[in-house]
């Protein structure tokens, strides 16, 4: 008897047909939902097709014989094993997840592998405990209105981060800028790719040239971005943004390609989930607060100044200073006169650090990790590398590339 149709279908983990049929009832709901007015109103559910969508696929964490099918380290220290497939060699580092593993503070959920710029990438959902004391912020009283640090972001200088007393703690003038030096090399490639016949070999092999290009400017963005966030939030408790209206800052088409390259939202929301974990505050100013064209010594607010002057000149008591470090100032003394509870984004609630389904309780089997193991080591430029997403209490994420 010979097998036909989809006879492969033995050599493929069960788990990837659970998965994939899990996400489909979740969009189904999604969309049924918002008909019903229950949520967002999203499409109808579509077929995966091959040529636009990165292979990927997913699988949970179960237990084999009383062993766990996905583990780290296993016959060499950097490398992964996955039920039906066996052990992965990786590139990255796994000494901080194998000690999380080995001292029961966390533990694997799911992994899922995936085709990125033509390398293959496993990532690793890690449940973890939360932060050790030593490396967190000290809690501070109620009427402590003090030790809020202004961050003003630019193009001059990207970040200029200030106190309200003037002193300036970090200042970042020379931002990489990787889609502006990349600029010449994307542009070529891309006109290797449009001077190919559509579904040809060579087409194919000048699209992964390509792709493997903006990978490459993504990576260098991405760690320029974690080495800036990790300055500011581990040596600041108490920081103050501004809702900055990038959609509309796009509009402008000079400036378009330099703000997308300066990926300022991205530094917002890595500077807020670390700066959560490590028990800080990040405050957002009001989003039509005038910091730059308002005198950090007199208060005056004076007319809008162009991108080309440098220099705040006040027109009240003649104080001049760099516009940016006065923006960083004014920014500081709006957080100590706005001074509140840092909430969360999605539920406009005071920020707990819990586990859905938990409660505030902490999670069984979840201890608090070593001072070691804080902080996020950012990924190399030309390599995909270990990153941390953790979401609600103790939800991590670690992608190595094999």
């Amino acid at each position: 008897m010979v097998a036909t149709g989809l006879a492969w279908r033995g050599e493929v983990c069960a788990q990837v047909f659970e998965e994939a049929a899990q996400d489909l009832g979740r969009g189904l709901a999604a969309f049924t939902n918002g008909r019903r007015g229950g949520g967002r109103r999203v499409g109808f559910p579509r077929f995966r097709r091959r040529s636009r969508t990165a292979p990927s696929f997913r699988i949970r964490q179960k237990s084999d014989r009383g062993w766990p099918g996905i583990r780290v380290g296993e016959g060499h220290a950097r490398s992964v094993r996955l039920p039906r497939i066996g052990v992965l060699r990786v590139r990255e580092d796994t000494r901080r997840l194998r000690r999380l593993l080995r001292t029961g503070r966390g533990r694997v959920l799911s992994a899922t592998v995936s085709l990125r710029a033509g390398r293959w990438v496993v990532g690793l959902t890690v449940e973890a405990a939360d932060l050790h004391p030593a490396v967190c912020h000290r809690p501070r009283s109620e009427g402590d209105i003090g030790g809020w640090v202004g961050v003003d972001r630019g193009l001059h200088a990207f970040v200029v981060a200030v106190t309200a007393d003037g002193d300036q703690v970090v200042r970042e003038p020379d931002p990489p800028k990787p889609l502006f030096r990349a600029g010449g090399r994307l542009r070529r490639l891309q006109r290797t790719v449009s001077r190919k016949q559509r579904g040809s070999q060579h087409r194919r092999a000048a699209v992964a040239r390509l792709g493997r290009a903006h990978a490459r400017v993504r990576h260098v963005r991405q760690q320029y971005l974690h080495q800036v966030a990790n300055t500011l939030v581990k040596t600041h408790d108490r920081l103050v943004l501004e809702d900055l209206h990038i959609r509309g800052l796009l509009r402008n088409r000079r400036l378009a390609a330099a703000i997308s390259d300066a990926a300022w939202a991205q530094l917002d929301r890595i500077v807020c989930y670390k700066q959560q974990w490590r028990g800080g505050q990040v405050e957002h100013a009001w989003r039509w607060f005038p910091s730059t064209r308002t005198c950090s010594r007199c208060a005056t607010v004076g007319p809008k100044l162009p991108l080309s002057q440098r220099m705040f000149v006040c027109d009240g008591c003649g104080y001049r200073a760099d516009r940016d470090h006065n923006a960083a100032i004014n920014l500081a003394v709006w957080g100590e006169q706005h001074h509140t509870q840092i909430r969360d984004p999605e539920v406009r609630g005071p920020v707990i650090n819990a586990f859905r389904g938990a409660g505030s309780d902490p999670h069984p089997g979840v201890g608090e990790t070593d001072p070691g193991d804080g902080g996020t080591p950012p990924p190399h430029p030309q390599r995909c590398g270990v990153r941390d997403v953790r979401e609600g209490r103790c939800q991590t994420s670690q992608q190595t590339r094999l």
